[in-house]
């Protein structure tokens, strides 16, 4: 202890100290006055040409700085009204996509921007639009993704005589509906040089969609999912997105495809389906036994699946009928209720939902432009095709139910439920405005009819529970 005394004690110490601190500060300066050197030889050297790039390079990195501000501002906007929407409506016992939905709408010009344009070019300028545009796409390409590995093939494989005949009529006849209506719609609000036949299928198709993510989810909450009534209305929803994917598929490769170079897009279309079918099925399967063995899902797997995803949305995306066909292609054929499908759900299931979805919302929303619809005349014409989907829907389940043996109450809850639309529809008229088929007037009527739809659902839905609640038991059982 003495000698660690006499140690810290000694006079060489302050001496070692202000060497250090001489030396050090002697190193600062020489780097200094040898970068003030090479700066005055380099400074000397260039010519005011060479600066141009410069301050370009300066003008982008600042322009790029403020775009990115603007994005990730729009991103906590999006985000922070979209769960408090969704919160809001789920108060209402309304799925909370619809109120995301319509939190996408009123941050649009359709409220914000008409109530207060100066917030709106703030939080929502238009530069932002094409950026909020790619992370829709990547949030709709996962999103089908999740919806195809929630799929249930064994529906389509083995579902009742019922949900044979329910999931038929509920396409076919708000097909030929919106089909109809395009010979009134046509003449007024069809884009300029969009063909009759191709706006024809696409509003056939837009009526016939039928949100089966919304469905499972509102079944769930009302504890349907296990009964009779929720199997046929599963089994019928799956049926109609596979039909009408498969219709809207076929309207973009008509749509994208050079004149006389149709039959090449519906071919290597068909092609890529039976090589999914015959090639990546079973390499599906065979990864989800992989992950079985690994008891957990390792980075490497998922990293597969992620490869998986995109190069099966960029093969359909280069045959030109869009991304999503592949992403959901890709998801249906993972078994559904395997713990693969479960573990990538639940990586990808939160980012999806919480923040590319309400960025799509968004999109959408800047897109939707409501004030396009002035005069009695439009507004009752948005109400006739909100009529006409409705009649549709519900229309062809329910009559399609009651002659299966179903009692009315029950077709008629059968046709409540197949006339959700929600955020598939919204996919599928983003897709038709992207694609020139639909003017935005247009655009604005259809996605009104799929908020009302969607929104009509469970309060209608509720008050037939509650009657058939009522009524004696028995006199309206479901067929055995």
């Amino acid at each position: 202890m003495s000698g660690t005394r006499s140690h810290a004690g000694s006079p060489f110490v302050p001496i070692r100290l202000a060497r250090t601190t001489v030396a050090y500060a002697a190193m600062i300066i020489a780097t200094v006055a040898i970068f003030w050197g090479i700066r005055a030889v380099g400074e000397a050297r260039s010519s005011a040409a060479a600066l141009v790039p410069l301050e370009s390079a300066a003008t982008v990195a600042k322009a790029s700085g403020e775009t990115l501000f603007h994005v990730l501002l729009a991103l906590v906007v999006v985000i922070t009204v979209a769960r408090g929407m969704g919160v809001l409506f789920r108060r209402f016992h309304q799925p909370a996509v619809i109120g995301e939905v319509v939190a996408g709408i009123l941050l649009g010009p359709s409220l914000l921007g008409r109530v207060a344009p100066e917030a709106s070019a703030f939080l929502l300028p238009p530069s932002v639009a094409p950026f909020l545009g790619m992370i829709a796409q990547v949030g709709v390409i996962l999103y089908m993704f999740l919806v195809g590995l929630e799929l249930d093939t064994g529906l389509l494989r083995h579902r009742a005589h019922a949900s044979v005949a329910v999931s038929h009529a509920s396409i076919i006849v708000p097909f030929l509906l919106g089909s109809a209506l395009a010979l009134w719609l046509y003449p007024g609000f069809a884009p300029v040089g969009v063909r009759f036949t191709v706006f024809a299928l696409f509003m056939g198709v837009s009526l016939s969609v039928t949100a089966f993510p919304v469905l499972a989810r509102i079944l769930t909450d009302r504890g349907m999912q296990g009964t009779r009534m929720g199997s046929i209305a599963l089994a019928c929803a799956a049926v109609d997105d596979v039909t009408a994917w498969c219709l809207l598929a076929f309207l973009v490769s008509v749509v994208q495809a050079e004149p006389g170079h149709v039959l090449v897009t519906v071919g290597l279309t068909a092609a890529f389906i039976v090589a999914m079918l015959v090639l990546v099925r079973p390499a599906a399967r065979r990864l989800a036994l992989l992950r079985d063995s690994q008891r957990v899902l390792t980075q490497t797997t998922f990293a597969v699946v992620c490869v998986g995803l995109l190069l099966s949305a960029l093969a359909t995306e280069s045959i030109g009928i869009h991304a999503l066909f592949g992403a959901f292609l890709l998801g249906a054929l993972v078994p559904h209720d395997s713990a693969l499908a479960r573990d990538v759900r639940a990586k990808v299931e939160d980012l999806v939902l919480v923040l590319l979805l309400p960025a799509f919302f968004a999109f959408t929303g800047m897109r939707t432009q409501i004030g396009l619809v002035h005069g009695g005349g439009e507004w009752l014409l948005c109400a006739v095709i909100i009529g006409v989907a409705s009649l549709g829907k519900f229309g062809g389940s329910a009559v399609a139910a009651r002659l299966t043996g179903l009692g009315w109450r029950q077709a008629a809850s059968l046709g409540i439920l197949m006339n959700t639309r929600g955020l598939m529809e919204l996919i599928v008229l983003n897709l038709g405005l992207d694609l020139g088929v639909l003017s935005p007037k247009l655009f604005a009527m259809l996605v009104l009819m799929a908020v009302v739809t969607t929104f009509g659902t469970t309060p209608i839905l509720h008050a037939l529970r509650l009657e058939e609640d009522r009524a004696p038991r028995g006199a309206h059982a479901l067929p055995g």
